[in-house]
């Protein structure tokens, strides 16, 4: 009985190692790095519009438009070059990722918010309203506790579509962004060293593995559970930046 207990004592120890292992928050991160995977064949491709120009609409805060937080890819449809076909796409490791979106309008300007969710034949497997923000501001979907679960090497198809009348006497206009999303299987060496490292390590890792959309929730989690935090601002703007919307870095997270 004594033998028993003593070893039921040295797992306790065990168990209370492993579960503090991992470093520290506050511990300084590996710089953030995203290195894109080769997007898809532009005849097999992921084409969409992430926002990029002007927005139709007249009531945007600073001249902004609706935004996907996504990479955008130019690729030629042939040897010549010409003409292009814009892919927005990434890729994620979880079965029910989340997907992040500038919306430029106040409340009194918003009539609705939808986000759709298809696969590559074009069925929708989850479609959903969303709250409208008071103010402008990121823009969160979550997919966690629906039926919508990706599977692995298959592309889906998704939808942000904003209803907008600047004005009470005028017809509200549709503004959207779609873009692409493709689930891929961590092998088990990377599995293991994203147990092994800090959140903000991880999030330098999905980047390196081209992991956008856990690189993008991961970071965005800690900056909502720790707003004040210097150097996860920075490392922020440095995600953002390597999609070209390091512009969008500063706007708050409303929803």
């Amino acid at each position: 009985m004594r033998l028993f207990l003593l070893r039921l004592v040295s797992m306790a120890a065990l168990t209370v190692t492993v579960i503090n292992s991992p470093p520290a928050l506050g511990e300084k991160s590996a710089a953030i790095n995203f290195n894109p995977p080769p997007p898809p064949p532009p005849d097999r491709g992921a084409p969409g519009n992430r926002g990029e120009g002007a927005s139709r609409g007249g009531c945007t805060a600073l001249g902004v438009p609706l935004t996907a937080f996504v990479p955008n890819y130019q690729q030629s449809l042939n040897q010549d070059q010409t003409p292009t076909i814009t892919q927005v796409w990434g890729l994620t490791s979880v079965e029910q990722p989340s997907f992040w979106f500038y919306v430029p309008y106040y409340q009194s300007s918003l009539r609705a918010i939808e986000f759709v969710l298809q696969t590559d034949q074009n069925k929708t497997i989850y479609r959903t309203n969303i709250s409208l923000p008071s103010v402008p501001g990121i823009v969160r979907v979550k997919l966690q506790n629906t039926p919508a679960i990706l599977e692995n090497n298959k592309s889906y198809h998704w939808f942000f579509k904003v209803k907008v009348a600047c004005n009470h006497q005028e017809f509200a206009k549709l503004e959207y962004v779609e873009g692409w999303v493709q689930r891929v299987k961590l092998d088990v060496a990377l599995r293991d060293r994203l147990k092994q490292s800090s959140p903000q390590q991880q999030v330098a890792i999905y980047a390196e593995k081209g992991l956008w959309y856990d690189a993008l929730t991961r970071l965005a989690e800690l900056r909502l559970a720790n707003p004040q935090n210097a150097e996860l601002a920075e490392d922020w703007k440095s995600l953002l930046k390597a999609i070209e919307l390091e512009n969008l870095a500063t706007q708050p997270f409303v929803y």
